[in-house]
């Protein structure tokens, strides 16, 4: 493999240890069918220094919108409301975070091909278009919910964090 392959990352890391407020979606981490059906966020690949050490957090994950269908739809919710549901619960890292959406449209790749709702602390932002947020250390973030979604979107999410706590 080389003398920096140690240094890249091409499978998905096995037993995924998310934090209690994201523990809703264990079943949705990895690729392929869960219960016959396809999963509505796939995972592509997980870094952090379990996978290699020294290495910080990074998360790749592909979103299809025919697994959508299956769900119920959005509806609104208040930070307060979030609170109470570990999936969305807004929460905090003791590192900075980038947070992407990418659309597929390669005719015009600003073109999300859908709608993501988006909070940081108090404030609600709605994107329809490609977008990277950077958020602050200790910065409130989330809930953050996917209104619509016509073409499959990408998510690329990192931080210098070694692990995601």
């Amino acid at each position: 493999m080389g003398k920096y392959g140690k240094y890249i990352c091409t499978e998905l890391k096995k037993d995924i240890n998310l934090p209690g407020y994201r523990a809703g979606e264990r079943d949705m981490l990895g690729q392929g069918e869960v219960e016959g059906r396809r999963r509505f966020m796939e995972h592509v690949v997980w870094m952090d220094s379990e996978v290699i050490p020294g290495a910080f957090y990074c998360e790749c994950v592909w979103f299809w919108p025919q697994a959508m269908k299956d769900m119920p739809p959005p509806r609104p919710i208040s930070p307060e409301e979030a609170e109470k549901n570990p999936v969305l619960a807004p929460h905090t890292h003791a590192f900075p975070e980038l947070l992407s959406y990418f659309g597929t449209n390669m005719d015009d790749p600003s073109d999300l091909g859908g709608v993501i709702e988006f909070w940081m602390e108090d404030e609600k932002y709605v994107f329809d278009k490609s977008f990277v947020v950077y958020i602050p250390e200790n910065v409130r973030h989330c809930p953050l919910r996917t209104l619509k979604m016509e073409r499959p979107m990408f998510h690329f999410t990192m931080g210098p964090g070694q692990m995601y706590r």
